[in-house]
Formats: structure tokens, sequence, C-alpha cells
């Protein structure tokens, strides 16, 4: 019965990557930073709760330039790789690291309330901050980031998310620049965030 439910879930795992294999596609057609922000709109306005149960919204990411990624707390690789790989990215970069925001944001608000993520991002760099809501809330900021996921059944009467794995990089006006793929190359995924912060405004 194992097999069989892991079976699934691989099956159903392969129509969500081959989605988010468009999305690459199109938000990097153009190939410069920001030029592909006209192609696909990604990026808008969202309220949702931090992972100290405050109100957030974008404004509060205003000013500087963001690292969005969407996942889930109970993702048994694939977030946990990504977040690993984001922390190590944020030390690489050094006192560079404070002028970009870091966001974790859920696809699975049922489970993932502000105390669970704070105690899954706690496990990450300090720089990395969590984002919950409703799950109306949730399917409004995915919907404004064109991110693709989906609950996954278990037999077990559980589930999964499945879910994009791209973490989105956004210029100090909230618009899009570019993504970084899941286990991304150390010297690209670093290019791409020093260029983000190269557009940090002076103070």
């Amino acid at each position: 019965m194992r097999a069989r439910h892991w079976l699934l879930t691989a099956i159903a795992a392969l129509a969500g990557f081959a989605i988010v294999g468009v999305c690459v596609a199109v938000v990097t057609m153009t190939g410069g930073p920001g030029e592909s922000a006209g192609v696909v709109p990604i990026g808008g306005p969202f309220t949702l709760t931090d992972d100290t149960g405050a109100t957030v919204t974008e404004q509060n990411l205003a000013g500087k330039p963001s690292a969005m990624y969407f996942g889930y707390t109970f993702c048994p690789e694939v977030c946990p790789t990504t977040l690993t790989d984001l922390s190590h990215w944020i030390q690489m970069l050094g006192p560079d690291a404070d002028k970009l925001n870091y966001v974790f944001v859920t696809v699975d608000p049922q489970r993932d309330t502000a105390k669970v993520m704070h105690e899954y991002v706690s496990s990450f760099d300090k720089h990395i901050r969590g984002f919950t809501g409703t799950p109306e809330q949730i399917a409004k900021i995915a919907r404004e980031y064109r991110v693709y996921y989906k609950k996954i059944p278990t037999s077990d009467g559980g589930y999964v998310m499945d879910h994009s794995s791209l973490i989105y990089l956004m210029g100090p006006d909230g618009k899009f620049v570019n993504v970084i793929a899941y286990q991304e190359a150390d010297a690209s995924a670093i290019a791409k965030l020093k260029n983000l912060v190269a557009m940090t405004p002076s103070s």
C-alpha cells in the first residue's frame, strides 16, 4: 500500500513539474533581469500573517528586493532542500544579505499555523521569515505569483502538497526580476542574488 501511495504521489508530481517547467519557460524567455515582467505579470498585493502572528502585506517588503519561496512545512524533500540552499546562499552574501527580504510562504494553511511556521523557519537562516494565512489568502497570493499547488490525498487518510519549486526574485518595487530553480548551482544563484542586492535603493 505504501509503495502504491508513493507511486500515485509521484505521478501527480510529474503533472505539477510539467506546469512548473512551462512557468520557468515563460518567466525567463526574454533572458534579462526584469525584462520578462512584461510577458507575464508576477507578484501583487497580499495580506497574510507572519510567523510571529503579525499581519503583513506587500508593503512590509517594499523598499528592499525579495526572494519568495512557496512550499509547506510537511514537505519531505524539496522545501527543506531549497531552504537549506537559500540559507547557504544567504551566508555566502555576507553583510549584503541584510539588503534583501527572504520569505517562505506556505501553500498548506490547514496545517501551517504561524506557530508551526515559526518553529520550521527557525531551523534555517534567521533572515528567512514564514508567511501563512487563510486558504483564501493563500489562494490569492498563489494566483498573483503564478504558483502551482495541489492537495494530493494519501491512502492513510492524510495528504501531501504538490507545488512549484521556484524561488521568485522580486525588485524593491515588487516587480518580478528572475527565478532561482530547484537545486540551481551556487554560482548561478549567487549571481542572481547579487544582482538583486544591486537593486537595493541607497539609504
